[in-house]
């Protein structure tokens, strides 16, 4: 069972990542037949946002990757749909420990109106660092489109952050374009905690 919203915000790292794992096995795993957005046929697939616009889910994925920000990031990115509920609770967490984070979200399609912008929310000074937040990465390549965008407008993009990492490639790209990613889950850290609760 996932801890007590109102424990959420001052239990300890190590307390909330457990409690996260119970909860990504319970509402946002399964087996069976899919096929993911890459077009690859699993066995299994990863909902993130049964748990990411959960209350306490989305609150304990903050918590966790708030504190894997490296020192001075000024913002957190990522390309809409899958991170936009993690980018704005990430924020909001640092908001209460004091550490202002900017949530920008990243349009895969430039708005067709008014300043057609593909990068939505606060505008920070050239150079800032903005870190890539993603909820379940396969190949990786959804990140570099943020990626290659925040580039483009003149921020510094050196780190991916996921919530759960396939171990399909994605790392490898990422290390290819010169990026450090961390994820807080593995898919083999994930199944093998889903199969001895069955």
């Amino acid at each position: 069972m996932p801890i007590p919203l109102t424990d959420v915000p001052t239990a300890d790292l190590s307390t909330i990542r457990q409690a996260l794992l119970d909860l990504i096995c319970q509402v946002a795993y399964k087996e069976g037949d899919f096929t993911l957005s890459s077009g690859k046929k699993s066995d299994y697939y990863i909902n993130g946002k049964q748990v990411t616009l959960h209350a306490q889910g989305g609150l304990m994925v903050a918590r966790l990757l708030l504190d894997m920000l490296p020192p001075g990031t000024a913002g957190v990115g990522g390309l809409t749909l899958g991170a936009d509920p993690m980018v704005s609770a990430i924020s909001i967490a640092g908001a209460y420990e004091n550490r202002p984070v900017t949530p920008l979200i990243i349009r895969k399609e430039a708005k067709g109106h008014g300043t057609r912008a593909y990068i939505e929310g606060p505008e920070l000074p050239a150079g800032s660092a903005i870190v890539i937040i993603e909820d379940v990465v396969t190949t990786g390549a959804s990140a570099l489109q943020a990626v290659e965008r925040l580039r483009q407008a003149g921020y510094q993009v050196n780190d991916v952050l996921a919530l759960v990492d396939r171990q399909q490639g994605g790392q490898a790209l990422y290390q290819s374009e010169g990026l450090n990613f961390r994820p807080i889950f593995t898919i083999a850290e994930l199944q093998t905690h889903w199969r001895a609760q069955q």
